[in-house]
């Protein structure tokens, strides 16, 4: 059996114990109720104060938790009501566009994959979900970039790796593109992350028409592109589910 780390275990318990019961427990609450000595529990206390998981109030000295978890506890909730609002539009587009469906935020430097939709065949295929896409290359990337001015602080500060002889690293041409996107609604990837790889993908927005992912298809060029340009039926598809999407999260018409 893997061996746990008690400092992490005891920190656990104590986020539990402030969750729970009343809003603000003292030091010597927390102690007994975990049976820590007052010196342990104040070092942990302190330790979860300076990361912003727990507060302390300046007038009674108790505590309670922070800010930045409850930042965290949304950030899961927003990941999951978008996967959750997605599962029936994304199914829709694998169907209509015949090829895999992939959902995509913004996670550190890169796009994590949160849901991924098989291609409709008997083809032999790997669930991608939790696996992370780059920013600057892929479609669902290109269209965080776009959208959201965290993924395009994180793009622009970041080394832009040429994956294909096709890949935009330059960062002028890279925002040339960027407004091509806006401009449009839609980013592609035609073989610049993977040759003979092509993708497409569009934003989705929150009620507060803020962009909170993206959602795009993925296969082989021959299959998403037709004399040479992305066959425009799977880029209205594409667009009608991120849009389907939006509105069941209540960002209205886009």
């Amino acid at each position: 059996m893997a061996r746990t780390i008690q400092s992490l275990e005891r920190a656990a318990a104590m986020l539990r114990l402030l969750a729970g019961g009343e809003r603000r427990l003292g030091l010597s609450d927390i102690s007994s109720s975990l049976g820590l000595a007052k010196g342990t529990a104040h070092g942990i206390l302190r330790t979860l104060q300076q990361e912003g998981f727990v507060e302390q109030d300046a007038v009674s000295g108790r505590y309670q938790l922070g800010a930045e978890l409850l930042r965290l506890g949304n950030s899961y909730l927003d990941v999951h009501e978008l996967r959750a609002r997605a599962l029936v539009w994304t199914d829709d587009l694998a169907r209509s566009s015949g090829e895999a469906v992939y959902l995509g935020v913004l996670h550190q430097q890169g796009v994590l994959v949160v849901h991924h939709v098989f291609r409709p065949d008997d083809s032999r295929q790997v669930l991608e979900v939790g696996a992370m896409q780059p920013l600057h290359s892929t479609a669902l990337g290109k269209v965080l970039c776009a959208y959201d001015p965290v993924a395009h602080s994180e793009v622009v500060e970041a080394d832009r790796e040429a994956f294909t002889p096709r890949t935009v690293t330059g960062l002028g041409d890279f925002e040339g593109l960027l407004d091509l996107i806006r401009a449009r609604g839609w980013a592609a990837d035609v073989e610049e992350t993977w040759d003979g790889v092509a993708s497409v993908a569009a934003p989705i927005h929150d009620r507060r028409r803020m962009p909170v992912g993206a959602v795009g298809i993925t296969g082989a060029v021959e299959r998403v592109c037709r004399d040479g340009e992305l066959r425009p039926e799977i880029v209205a598809a594409v667009r009608d589910c991120a849009r389907a999407v939006s509105r069941d999260l209540g960002a209205g018409r886009f």
